[in-house]
C-alpha cells in the first residue's frame, strides 16, 4: 500500500510541475515545496508540538530547533535583504508595521494551533500524512481566511506601530547580531529552563530517503530552502495567503459575491478569484508541500488514512481551523509567513508575533485538556 501512495505522488508532482509552468511558475518553486514537506516530516519538527511539550513537560529541544533556526534564517538572509536585489529581481522581507491585529490575531492563531494539533506548516505536513482532524481543520482555516477578508478594512484601521525593519533602522550587522544576541539569549533560557525535564533523544539510525533526518539537517535544510524561496519569488516563504484564496474561491460557490467586498473588490485580487489556483504562487508551493510530506511519509512507511474521529476532535479541529484562519489573515501570516519570516526580515512585527502566540497556545492547551483532546 506504501508502494502505492509513493507510485501516485510522483506522477502527481510531474503534474503540479506541468500546470505551474503553463502559468510561467518556475520548476523550483515546486522543487523547493516538495523538499521542504521532507525537511519537516523526515527532520520530525514542528511547531505546535514544541510549544505543548515546552508548556506541559517542559521539554525544550524543539522550541531550541525554533530559535536555531529563526538564527540560521537570519544570517542568511541578511547579505540579499540588505542588497535589495538578486540577479535582476528586487528582493523585499516579510516586514509589517505590528499593530493590534497583529497581537490579536497571533493570539487567536495560538489557540487554533493547540485546537486543530497543527499550525501552517503542520497542516500541510499533516495532510501529507493522511490526517483527517487537519483536513477538516484545513477547511475552515480556509474559510476562517476569508471571514477575517471581509473586516479586514476594520482590522487595518486599529492602532500600529509605523516602524521599519531592524535591518533598515539599525544596519543590516547591527540588526543581525542584536537578533543573534536575543535568539541566543532565548535558547540559553530555555536550556536551563527544560533541562531539568527534557530527555534526550533515543539514538536513531539515520537514513536519507526513509528518513528519519538530525534534527540540525533539517534546520539547515529549512533554512537554506526558505532563502531558496527568497531568491526565486523575490519574497520570503509564506502559506496562508492560498487557503484564504481557496476559501475565497468556496465562497463564490456558494453565491456569495467578491464585489461585495472591499477587499476583493481590487481588480488584481478579483483577477485572482476567477483564475486557477495554479496562477497563484503560494497556492502552488503549498501543494508541492503536501506532496513532499506524502512522499516523505510513504517512504518511511507512516502514511495512513485514519478517518475515525470523535466528536470532541471533530469540534477542536473545526473551531481550530477557524481561528487559525481568521488570525492568520489578520496578524499577515501564520508561524511561517509572520513568525518564521517576520524575525528572519528582523521585522518587529514577528517578534511581537511570537509574543502573542505563545499566550494563545496556554489557553488552547488548557481547552484541549478540557475537552479531552488527545
Amino acid at each position: 500500500m506504501q508502494r502505492l501512495y509513493l507510485g501516485l505522488t510522483i506522477p502527481a508532482i510531474f503534474l503540479l510541475v506541468h500546470q505551474a509552468g503553463s502559468y510561467d511558475f518556475s520548476i523550483a518553486l515546486v522543487i523547493l515545496g516538495v523538499l521542504l514537506g521532507l525537511a519537516f516530516n523526515h527532520s520530525g519538527f514542528g511547531f505546535t508540538g514544541a510549544y505543548r511539550r515546552m508548556m506541559e513537560t517542559g521539554e525544550v529541544r524543539l522550541v531550541r530547533a525554533q530559535l536555531l533556526l529563526f538564527a540560521l534564517t537570519t544570517v542568511l538572509f541578511a547579505p540579499f535583504l540588505a542588497a535589495g536585489s538578486f540577479n535582476g529581481q528586487e528582493l523585499a522581507g516579510a516586514v509589517v508595521s505590528p499593530g493590534v491585529s497583529i497581537a490579536v490575531g497571533a493570539f487567536l492563531f495560538g489557540i487554533g494551533m493547540q485546537l486543530a494539533g497543527g499550525c501552517g506548516s503542520g497542516t500541510l505536513c499533516g495532510l501529507g500524512s493522511g490526517s483527517s482532524r487537519l483536513f477538516i481543520a484545513l477547511i475552515t482555516f480556509c474559510f476562517g481566511g476569508w471571514l477575517a477578508t471581509l473586516h479586514f478594512g476594520w482590522w487595518a484601521a486599529q492602532p500600529s506601530w509605523d516602524v521599519p525593519a531592524l535591518g533598515e533602522m539599525l544596519g543590516w550587522p547591527q540588526a543581525v547580531a542584536l537578533q543573534l544576541a536575543l535568539l541566543g539569549g532565548l535558547w540559553w533560557m530555555a536550556r536551563r529552563w527544560g533541562s531539568d525535564n527534557a530527555q534526550p533523544p533515543q539514538q536513531q539510525t539515520y537514513a536519507l530517503l526513509r528518513g528519519p533526518w538530525p534534527l540540525f539537517v533539517g534546520m539547515m535544510l529549512v533554512a537554506l530552502l526558505n532563502l531558496g524561496v527568497l531568491l526565486e519569488t523575490g519574497h520570503p516563504w509564506s502559506i496562508t495567503w492560498a487557503f484564504t484564496l481557496w476559501g475565497a474561491k468556496m465562497a463564490m460557490r456558494l453565491d456569495w459575491d467578491p464585489q461585495s467586498s472591499d477587499f476583493w473588490g481590487d481588480e488584481d485580487r478579483l483577477a485572482m478569484l476567477h483564475d486557477s489556483v495554479f496562477a497563484d504562487e503560494t497556492s502552488v508551493m503549498d501543494m508541492a508541500i503536501i506532496l513532499g510530506s506524502v512522499m516523505a511519509t510513504t517512504l518511511a512507511g507512516r502514511f495512513s488514512l485514519n478517518w475515525r474521529m470523535d466528536w470532541k476532535t471533530l469540534s477542536a479541529a473545526l473551531l481550530g481551523g477557524l481561528l487559525m484562519g481568521y488570525g492568520a489573515r489578520i496578524a499577515y501570516g501564520c508561524n511561517i509567513g509572520a513568525l518564521l519570516s517576520g524575525i528572519s526580515s528582523t521585522s518587529l512585527h514577528g517578534w511581537l508575533w511570537l509574543a502573542t502566540a505563545l499566550p494563545g497556545n496556554w489557553v488552547g492547551i488548557r481547552l484541549r485538556r478540557a475537552w479531552r483532546i488527545g
